[in-house]
């Protein structure tokens, strides 16, 4: 963080200091995260639950996980695969299952006047 000192008043100052004291003294007597973290499993114990109950295990496909990308919320996949629906005609190896952002070459294609239709697989 980079504050030019030199452009503001003592009033300025006298409040920078105020408010940084504040802090550090917030940031130097909060409890360490691993003792947290020991308070709140033996809390979630002590009522008989255990974290997974509450939270679900990593990677569980009961707990939906969601997630922030390019600021829109994306629910997390099973991970299935799906079949194409689209391929491009000049080259065979470029496909797209119609989920999702549509590829470059479909969207230039598009552009060019074309159909998306044109491009399903049959």
């Amino acid at each position: 963080m980079n504050v030019d000192l030199t452009k503001l008043s003592a009033k300025e100052l006298r409040s920078l200091i105020s408010r940084a004291e504040v802090q550090q003294t917030k940031v130097l007597t909060r409890p360490k995260a691993s003792a947290m973290r020991a308070k709140i499993n033996k809390y979630v114990r002590d009522h008989g639950y255990t974290i997974e109950e509450l939270y679900g295990a990593p990677g569980d496909a009961i707990a939906v996980e969601a997630k922030k990308k390019n600021g829109r919320r994306i629910a997390k996949s099973s991970g299935k695969k799906v079949a194409p629906k689209y391929r491009n005609p000049t080259k065979a190896s470029e496909t797209w299952s119609g989920r999702g952002r549509q590829p470059r070459w479909l969207a230039a294609l598009v552009e060019a006047g074309k159909s998306p239709d044109e491009f399903l697989i049959k």
